[in-house]
């Protein structure tokens, strides 16, 4: 089962999955994307560390997001991916970024594998963004968010830390 869930920046969103995924049984796999690379994201991802159960094994994906999920497939029975527009931010900076993207959304519509949950930002809601840069960023993860709430069996948007239920 593939569940998705959006929201906004410090909406709730990855404590929502977190509760989720602490309901699972079994052998469970928390991935991370974000990588620090300045002081304020560097203590939010200390933060997130400390909000985690440190018992449950952690996977950091770069760039190639799918051999992350590849590997975790065969050892775990539950994976929770923390967060996909970070992911995107590597893809986008490796010159494959589009090829990347294909990949995962390609891995996942044919995901075979245990459980997981997705997590990314809502983009989108606010004003239009000034650069062309950005607006590139907003365009391709309201892109994947689509291919990925498409696939989800379930998916929940997270805003003011409520869950709304999207699709079930």
């Amino acid at each position: 089962m593939i569940t998705f869930i959006l929201g906004g920046n410090k909406s709730g969103k990855s404590d929502y999955a977190l509760d989720l995924f602490a309901g699972y049984t079994g052998k469970k796999c928390f991935i991370a994307t974000g990588k620090a690379k300045d002081m304020a994201f560097r203590r939010q991802i200390t933060q997130h560390r400390k909000e985690r159960d440190p018992s449950i094994p952690v996977l950091e994906a770069g760039a190639d997001l799918c051999s992350v999920l590849k590997r975790a497939k065969k050892d775990y029975d539950h994976l929770l991916v923390d967060s996909l527009d970070f992911w995107m931010f590597s893809c986008l900076q490796d010159a494959q970024g589009e090829c990347l993207i294909g990949d995962v959304v390609r891995l996942l519509s044919d995901w075979d594998g245990p459980d997981i949950i997705l997590v990314s930002c809502e983009v989108g809601l606010g004003p239009i963004p000034m650069t062309r840069e950005l607006r590139g960023f907003i365009r391709n993860l309201g892109s994947l968010n689509r291919k990925m709430a498409a696939l989800a069996d379930e998916a929940y948007l997270v805003a003011a830390g409520l869950p709304l239920t999207l699709k079930k």
